[in-house]
């Protein structure tokens, strides 16, 4: 018989990730418990569908452990939609999952569940945690096509003592061999990577519903300054688009810049696009103390994004900059630059210029 664990709450979605977490904790002596999220959309939001919820609640019963759903509606909206839009309606281009992850998930969340005397608190995402003398590293998931580090960047110490990723030594394919093994029915369950909370995937049309304000028609401009188009409103677009720019010019013309003092859509060739150097803020670390000065890192600045050989610099009130080795052509104000040493994540921060 195997020695109890203590009390664990698995984060529980209704996917396969999730759903092979709890049976593997359950199978280390863990008692699990399963916890699921009602978040706020406008329709129906994906991650706690009715048929999200259906098939958690099967897998919980199956596996023999209790579960619960909790409304979090009211906080997601707030903490999460609203920065979303507000974060569109500055002339940026967030990830919701980051300020979702930061804020509900593993900070209201994971107190929630410590309160109801957890040890901790598991996730079926693909990232590990290495603990070495009391200290936490945070690193990149088994499967380099599913590592999720780059979005579990602003984790902590005091947060990593509490977590565990139960898939992070495994790829996709063997997660879902694993429930198939244990004759879990989301074996094969399709995954959604879109916005959660958008229910037909059109942020834009999204926007123009809930924040009117921040999609209006403009002038799209050169370097120079020159109009040479209009565009739909500035959340359309993203730095280094090229395409539906709807303008005829000798050469391809890519988003530059969006400048929404003057509601502009600044552009320019591929000559003129790209850049060495960007400004971070809200800069997190994960051992909790910034570097002792400029440190050499690999560093991501979108979620898809190839890993970039630069400088972290660190900056006071939590701040940083980075020098790439060589320029980037979608650095984007919004986003998050992820720095990793070796399969470590160093810390992060949201792209601010």
């Amino acid at each position: 018989m195997v020695a109890s664990q203590g009390r664990a709450f698995v984060a529980m979605s209704g996917g396969v990730d999730s759903s092979v977490a709890a049976a593997l904790l359950i199978e280390q002596g863990f008692d699990v418990t399963g916890i699921m999220l009602h978040l706020w959309a406008e329709e129906e939001n994906r991650c706690c569908a009715p048929q999200a919820v259906e098939d958690a609640r099967h897998v919980a019963e199956q596996l023999g452990i209790d579960f619960f759903l909790v409304d979090y509606e009211a906080e997601f909206k707030a903490r999460v939609v609203d920065y979303f839009v507000a974060e569109y309606s500055r002339g940026r281009t967030p990830n919701p999952c980051l300020v979702c992850n930061e804020q509900i998930r593993f900070g209201q969340l994971l107190r929630h569940v410590q309160a109801l005397g957890a040890e901790t608190m598991a996730t079926g995402h693909y990232a590990r945690i290495a603990r070495t003398n009391g200290a936490h590293r945070l690193q990149k998931g088994a499967d380099p096509q599913k590592d999720q580090s780059y979005v579990l960047y602003m984790l902590g110490q005091d947060e990593l003592r509490r977590l565990m990723f139960p898939v992070g030594s495994y790829t996709k394919v063997q997660v879902r061999e694993m429930a198939r093994e244990r004759g879990l029915p989301i074996a094969d369950k399709d995954e959604s990577m879109e916005i959660c909370f958008v229910t037909d995937d059109d942020y834009r049309r999204f926007l123009r519903e809930h924040a009117p304000q921040s999609v209006q028609p403009g002038p799209i401009l050169n370097r120079s300054g020159q109009e040479i188009g209009r565009h739909e409103g500035l959340p359309c677009y993203t730095v280094g688009q090229r395409r539906g720019l709807g303008i005829a010019a000798p050469e391809a013309l890519y988003v530059l810049r969006l400048d929404v003092a003057r509601n502009a859509l600044i552009v320019g060739t591929s000559r003129e696009l790209g850049q060495r150097s960007l400004l971070a803020d809200d800069v997190t670390y994960v051992c909790g103390e910034p570097p002792d000065g400029p440190v050499r890192v690999q560093a991501k600045i979108r979620y898809r994004a190839l890993l970039a050989n630069a400088t972290w610099i660190p900056q006071e009130e939590k701040r940083a900059r980075v020098e790439f080795d060589e320029p980037l052509r979608d650095i984007t104000p919004g986003q998050a630059v992820v720095a990793y040493q070796g399969d470590s994540v160093l810390g992060g921060g949201i792209i601010s210029g």
